[in-house]
This record gives structure tokens, C-alpha cells and sequence, in this order.
């Protein structure tokens, strides 16, 4: 029996009059890839954004992660206990060398070992990382800064990895590139939920999806069942 790694119970989130976020709940087990899909403005980035502790304040609702209550907890005590972010939009710093970012990952790590196997780790995952590691991170493609937020994001050595629409704006090859890098990512036992406008691709790879309207979940279920659904082919799949 596999064991959860993350429960979203009844989640509530208002931005001032706005009530984004409408009575979520969902959960992830160890190993699992989970897709949210849904239009924009549907709510999906503000869950995320919840889960991390970006979003702090949500009007009710618990969010449990490894057995511990991470509601209104802060990003940095959340990425300490194993759970990181890829943002939507890279956010990777521009002035600072492709190294220098990536290790910005790994600014909780105290072990040198450790980091320096992390490194390695997301080297052997993007190899044009590696050549390109003296580079500043403002002079990459998009796709390689893509690589470089998901590498800055595996070097806190994460249990969960949560990612922000990883293809946004990728050439159709770099985005099935950065979809079996997911893949590889996930049988290192990371577990992965994914937000991505590309539903096809994310129903492809994962486990299980959930479909977002409004900010409430109205479809889920095993993502192959997913994709032959005739109402998520015709508003999500293209046909």
C-alpha cells in the first residue's frame, strides 16, 4: 500500500472579494506524477502557490504533507521539509553564473557531499547545464532556463516536486525533452505534481489528473481514463 504524500483537505483561498480557491481537495502518493489541468484563472497556480507557502493566508483548510500540518507555514521551513516549487516564468537571476544559480537551490543543504552529488545529479539530467556552467543564466534559451529552474529546484533534494507550467512557450521539442526529464525525475521516488497547459502531454505521463473549473475540482480520476473522457477531449484535448 502506497503511502500519501501530500493532502489538500477542503482548501479555501480569497484574494479580497475574489474566492479563488472554492473547497479543494486532493491528495498525492509516494511516487505518483499528478496532473492539474484546467483553463486559466481556474485556480491551479494559486493551489501550488498555497502548498508552498508562497500563499500563506488561505481562508480555511488544511494542507498535510510527509504527517505534518503545513498550512500558513513559510516557503523556506516548507522547502525544508522536502517540498519544492518550480515557478511559472523560470525566475531563474540573470546575473548570476548557470552554476551559481543551480546552487542557489541548495542554500538549506549543510553537506558538502550531498550538494556536491546534487550537482552531479542535475548535471547527468541536463547536460548542457554542465557546459554551460559559467555562463550567466540571463544569456540561455528558454528551454535552457527551464533546465536551470528544475535543476535549482532538484538541488534542495525535494520528496515532492511541484512544477508551474514547465513547457510554457517551449519549442514542441524542448517540451518532450522536459517531459521525460520529469519522467527521470520521477523514478528517482520524487514525487511530481504538475500544472500544465499542455494537458495531453501532463495526462500522458502522470498517474492520476484532476480537472479545475473555477477554482473547484469537477473531473478526476486515472489519467488514461482521463484522456478518453468525450468532455475532457473536447475542452481540454482539442477534439
Amino acid at each position: 500500500m502506497m503511502k500519501t504524500i501530500l493532502e489538500v483537505k477542503d482548501l479555501h483561498f480569497h484574494y479580497n472579494e475574489i474566492r479563488a480557491i472554492k473547497g479543494i481537495s486532493f491528495h498525492i502518493e509516494e511516487g505518483e506524477i499528478i496532473a492539474l489541468i484546467g483553463a486559466n484563472g481556474a485556480g491551479k497556480t494559486t493551489i501550488l502557490r498555497c502548498i508552498s507557502g508562497l500563499l500563506s493566508n488561505p481562508a480555511s483548510g488544511d494542507i498535510i504533507f510527509e504527517d505534518k500540518n503545513i498550512t500558513r507555514m513559510r516557503p523556506h521551513s516548507v522547502a525544508a521539509l522536502g517540498l519544492s516549487q518550480v515557478l511559472e516564468g523560470r525566475h531563474i537571476f540573470p546575473f548570476l553564473t548557470v552554476k551559481e544559480n543551480i546552487i542557489m537551490g541548495a542554500f538549506l543543504r549543510k553537506d558538502a557531499e550531498e550538494r556536491k552529488r546534487n550537482l552531479e545529479y542535475v548535471y547527468d539530467l541536463f547536460p548542457v547545464l554542465k557546459d554551460r556552467e559559467n555562463q550567466l543564466g540571463g544569456t540561455l534559451s528558454g528551454g535552457e532556463q527551464q533546465m536551470l529552474a528544475i535543476a535549482r529546484a532538484l538541488m534542495s533534494n525535494p520528496r515532492l516536486l511541484m512544477m508551474d507550467e514547465p513547457s510554457l512557450g517551449l519549442a514542441p521539442l524542448l517540451v518532450k525533452e522536459i517531459f521525460k526529464v520529469i519522467r527521470r525525475i520521477n523514478e528517482h521516488n520524487v514525487s511530481v505534481l504538475l500544472v500544465e497547459q499542455n494537458s495531453k502531454a501532463a495526462l500522458t505521463i502522470s498517474n492520476r489528473g484532476y480537472v479545475l473549473e473555477t477554482g473547484q475540482i469537477v473531473i478526476s480520476g486515472d489519467s488514461d481514463k482521463l484522456i478518453e473522457n468525450p468532455d475532457i477531449k473536447k475542452s481540454y484535448l482539442g477534439g
